[in-house]
């Protein structure tokens, strides 16, 4: 069968983007995708031509037209969130079949930066029918951590005092929003310029960190995000009620999420006596969460706030974006735009 397909061919070396026609006699087995072959920053990322991802009996290829950029970007081929179009199915899948609009986790067989990915079947569900492809890639990471954080780990309940210390970032915006359908009274902290963005999600109190600290207001929370860490552990420890919980999340990622080494073994000790207390967790994609996820979606609970989003080519201006820690919500690859008629 003969076809013709247009894409958009990027040439790294340059940050030129030329758009070239192919015609092809077979299936395309060639991808472009984001590539990182040594340690580096950003700068040692390139846009090259490799062969598409192979798929086993219990895989999926996904077309990908979205992808989220996260902290824990670090692989021969970035990218963890994934949201597209179901190009070919292993022999095995029963849940999936080509064309479905899919979204979830790509970290275990390949990166998302990339026009296709091969994604294992348990991680992925079907996207939101209220969700572009670039809301949908936004969610699985951080909305996952957010979940995990305040409903199984933080325990909240409705009624209860809850305080998100960066709220205005990719795990912060999911947190105000999921405390708040599991009916908490949520503050959001965050600086001046994203005091009305946290307001809009639904915080009944907004903190501007630039005016106030809110570990010296005298107001005690039963649970704590931090997604900061720009508190002692001393003084979160004293915002919080006689029984009340902290996770602290340094922001450091890796197929997990953990605050800094050091700063976990001090929170540790810190809240080691006493009735208060501090929770870490790894969070490992599990379908069953972004099931959760997806109808706190579809029920308008939660709406996936986006930043920016940048085009293949500009992978290196995106992370570079997310690095400088200023991000409001997520920041957004375009991988392939979504044909509309």
């Amino acid at each position: 069968m003969i076809t013709t397909e247009t894409r958009e061919s990027e040439l790294a070396s340059g940050g030129i983007a030329a758009v070239e026609s192919v015609t092809a006699i077979a299936e395309v087995t060639t991808m472009g995708a984001i590539v990182q072959e040594k340690y580096g920053t950003a700068e040692v990322l390139e846009l090259r031509d490799i062969d598409k991802p192979d798929i086993g009996d219990h895989d999926v290829q996904v077309r990908v037209r979205a992808a989220a950029v996260n902290p824990a970007d670090w692989a021969p081929v970035r990218g963890t969130d994934v949201a597209g179009e179901v190009e070919a199915v292993g022999a095995s899948v029963t849940r999936f079949q080509p064309g479905d609009e899919v979204f979830g986790w790509s970290g275990r067989l390949g990166g998302a930066f990339a026009e296709y990915a091969s994604v294992t079947e348990d991680a992925l569900v079907h996207k939101p029918a209220n969700l572009t492809f670039e809301q949908a890639a936004a969610v699985p990471m951080a909305a996952t951590v957010a979940l995990l954080a305040v409903r199984d780990h933080g325990r909240v309940r409705a009624g209860q005092k809850v305080l998100v210390n960066g709220a205005s970032g990719g795990i912060g915006t999911f947190a105000v929003q999921i405390a708040k359908s599991l009916g908490a009274e949520v503050t959001g902290v965050c600086s001046t310029s994203n005091v009305d963005l946290v307001r809009s999600i639904g915080a009944d109190h907004v903190i501007d960190y630039t005016k106030e600290d809110f570990t010296r207001t005298g107001q005690r929370y039963d649970f704590i995000l931090d997604n900061v860490s720009n508190r002692s552990l001393s003084d979160l420890r004293r915002a919080l009620t006689p029984k009340g919980t902290l996770v602290p999340n340094g922001g450091g990622f890796d197929h997990r999420w953990v605050a800094g080494g050091g700063r976990l073994i001090r929170a540790k000790l810190s809240f080691a006596f006493g009735s208060r207390s501090v929770r870490t967790f790894i969070a490992s994609p599990k379908q069953e969460i972004l099931v959760a996820l997806k109808e706190l979606i579809e029920t308008g609970k939660v709406t996936p706030i986006i930043d920016r989003t940048y085009r293949l080519s500009e992978t290196r201006q995106a992370i570079d974006h997310v690095g400088g820690g200023h991000a409001r919500g997520k920041v957004v690859i375009t991988v392939i735009k979504a044909v509309t008629s």
